[in-house]
């Protein structure tokens, strides 16, 4: 299928090939007829990627704080190599869809087959969305009109904001897309709409639906907004323009009447003048988007929704609310039409979208598109070896993009597949890398007789059922930490590794780091060591999937187990106890502050602390060992030095985790059929180990790890 993607990186936007994506659980797959383009929103995206590396440093200086923090941590190289793995990801357009839908996944509620519905999809041929983001087109209503829900939901939440009642008058400032559609709700609602900006042919068509308008080229438009209302000041403000400048607010706050409110819906300065709010006691909120559930991945991912008694619109009841309007005769949405283009002519639209004058823009969507999980995408000859020496990628995040394959790149691998499961990133890293095919069907892989070896980076909750699969099929797997996130995935793996002919290995890069492999050589094997590994982890919003429990495991599950098993390796024993203890006065499973204690089989003893509550500018992970009267120092895989160590001072080197020297050696086990790396009875011992941790912050006591 076709779909329009931004290349941030060169500004660049291209219509892709990229395979259908398949929709999950509670997901619904849509055959696209039409969307529009929100020239608004797009237009600052792509100006933004035609801008130079400067240009944008200056449009997000909160982002070079973060890579000027990065580069004192880690490195310039690394911290480059990052930043322009980041912009050279391809962004999906679009966000008004309309269409038909075509298959749902499981647990999808009032939906079926056949439906005609809307949705926050992007501009592609098929969409795979949220139930929770779509709703039914009424019969009234053609799927052009159908296409401007969306953004028409954007202007309906700013007016649930600002709750006007009937008879108040209220100023819209800046009549785009959103604008026309914001005072044309208003007037539905009773309203007095007061229409604000620049451009004659928006005001037109504003006066044309009953607005009175506006123009600072013609008037003060404070001074003029308080004489309209005949000296008192408005009700309220919504301002929808997208301007750099802090005077829309003070405008906004000098027409408005004591009390008055204002809501910003666009993207505008906000050095807000504290006595134009102070006197009049004004209120300012922002909106969010399309209303209540937005980014909350509990309602859109998940499918919960809020309960009408207690949230009367959410997005979707907004969406719903914009399609009976259209039905009723109460928006017209006809009249902002500027252009219909088709899909394969969208440069039409695009090329010039800088400088377009253009209210909205309809993309039109041919018939008859195949559903095609797969396209080629380097039709290149094998690299050779032996049958099974392919190999297979499922997962295109952002672990694949910025370590993976840049890792890979360095060796002889042959990679035949890749899967995503939306399509477009998989596709990206396809080309960028030269992997043969990219599909939204990971099984494909699976029934592929040449692949030998399936890599897994996929959210964590999905590992072990598909280890469990690509060992079912008789092919090596290798997963990228954890191996498992409960004791039920864990015996699945187990079960399917006993009974399979192909090997197992996990992402414990760490222990093959030249820092661990020098450390390991200045061991004495016999003698008691301490070890104390610590990861200043940074803080990730809580709403980020890797702290839920049923999809990420949480941090420690998810992330700590790099330090067990980098701690099994210098000990050369198995862990046999576990006692750990979060941060504060109660004992969470949850938790991204902890401290974990183990006891070693042949009696070494570690400590890992785990936190995230550092400074992100300080090195994030370091290890001190103890043994025999020697102390050993690594400094975040860059600088190990020893102490009462004979024969050896220090190691310097870049930022080096041992992903490029394990990926060379996982390549070459492949080619040899046999990629186990790391001792089957340790990776068991440190998944064990790292489940353990939860159960000791659970019950607060030590936990034996059986061996």
């Amino acid at each position: 299928m076709k779909q329009l993607i931004q290349n941030l990186r060169s500004g660049e936007t291209i219509l892709e090939e990229v395979p259908v994506p398949r929709p999950g659980s509670g997901q619904v797959l849509i055959r696209t007829r039409r969307s529009l383009v929100s020239l608004g929103t797009e237009r600052m995206l792509v100006e933004f990627g035609k801008a130079g590396l400067m240009a944008k440093a200056r449009q997000q200086p909160e982002k070079v704080k973060m890579v000027l923090d990065k580069i004192r941590a880690e490195g310039l190289l690394p911290t480059l190599e990052t930043v322009f793995n980041k912009l050279g990801q391809p962004l999906p357009l679009g966000y008004c869809n309309a269409g038909v839908v075509e298959a749902v996944g499981s647990d999808v509620r009032g939906l079926q087959v056949g439906d005609r519905v809307v949705s926050n999809g992007p501009h592609a041929e098929f969409v795979s969305v949220p139930q929770n983001l779509v709703a039914r087109v009424p019969d009234g209503v053609s799927d052009e009109e159908a296409a401007f829900t969306v953004v028409s939901a954007i202007g309906l939440q700013g007016i649930r904001l600002l709750n006007p009642t009937m008879g108040e008058t209220v100023v819209v400032f800046g009549l785009g897309l959103i604008g026309l559609i914001t005072a044309e709700l208003l007037l539905a609602n009773g309203c007095r709409v007061i229409g604000l900006d620049l451009d004659e042919d928006k005001l037109r068509l504003a006066r044309e639906k009953g607005v009175i308008t506006l123009s600072p080229s013609t008037a003060d438009l404070a001074a003029a907004a308080v004489q309209l209302t005949g000296g008192v000041g408005v009700d309220g403000v919504i301002i929808t323009a997208s301007a750099k400048t802090d005077a829309i607010v003070s405008q906004a706050a000098q027409m408005c009447r004591k009390r008055g409110r204002i809501v910003l819906v666009g993207v505008v300065g906000l050095k807000l003048n504290r006595a134009e709010f102070y006197e009049k006691e004004l209120s300012f909120q922002v909106s969010c988007s399309y209303g209540p559930g937005r980014y909350d991945p509990e309602y859109e991912e998940k499918g919960t929704d809020y309960p009408v008694g207690f949230v009367r619109w959410t997005e979707q009841r907004n969406f719903q609310a914009i399609l009976e309007a259209m039905e009723l005769g109460r928006l017209d949405v006809k009249s902002l039409i500027t252009e219909r283009v088709p899909l394969a002519e969208y440069r039409r639209i695009y090329d010039d979208i800088g400088t377009s004058n253009s209210i909205a823009s309809i993309l039109e969507y041919p018939e008859g598109v195949s559903v095609e999980r797969s396209v080629v995408v380097n039709p290149t000859p094998s690299k050779g070896g032996a049958g099974g020496a392919e190999i297979g990628i499922i997962g295109a995040g952002n672990f694949t993009k910025m370590t993976l394959l840049p890792a890979l790149d360095k060796t002889n691998a042959d990679l035949a597949f890749i899967a995503g499961a939306g399509g477009v990133n998989a596709t990206a890293l396809a080309k960028k890398h030269g992997i043969k095919r990219s599909t939204t069907d990971y099984r494909e892989l699976l029934d592929d007789p040449k692949l030998g070896c399936v890599l897994i980076t996929t959210r964590h909750h999905l590992h072990a059922p598909m280890i469990a699969e690509v060992l079912g099929a008789g092919k090596h797997a290798f997963v990228e930490k954890p191996l498992a996130i409960d004791q039920e995935g864990l015996e699945k793996v187990m079960a399917a590794y006993e009974s399979s002919p192909g090997g197992l290995m996990v992402g414990f890069n760490r222990r093959f780091s030249p820092h661990t492999e020098k450390i390991k050589a200045m061991l004495d094997p016999a003698a008691p060591k301490n070890m104390i590994a610590t990861m200043n982890a940074g803080a990730i919003p809580p709403e980020v999937w890797v702290h839920d429990m049923q999809v990420g495991g949480g941090r420690l599950i998810g992330e700590a187990c790099h330090f067990i098993d980098l701690l099994v390796f210098l000990s050369g024993s198995l862990v046999v106890e576990v006692c750990a203890s979060s941060l504060g006065q109660h004992a969470e499973d949850n938790t991204d502050n902890a401290s974990i204690l183990l006891r070693f089989a042949n009696g070494d003893q570690g400590v890992i602390n785990y936190f995230a509550n550092g400074d992100k500018s300080y090195s994030k992970e370091r290890l001190e060992v103890y043994s025999r009267g020697g102390t050993i120092i690594m400094d975040n895989f860059r600088k190990t030095r020893a102490y009462g160590v004979q024969g050896f001072s220090k190691l310097s080197t870049r930022l080096d985790k041992g992903h490029r020297t394990q990926f060379e050696r996982l390549v070459k086990g492949v080619r040899e059929d046999n990629i186990e790396l790391i001792p089957y009875s340790e990776i068991i011992n440190v998944s064990r180990a790292a489940l353990a941790i939860v159960e000791s912050l659970k019950t607060k006591s030590w936990v034996s790890v059986p061996l």
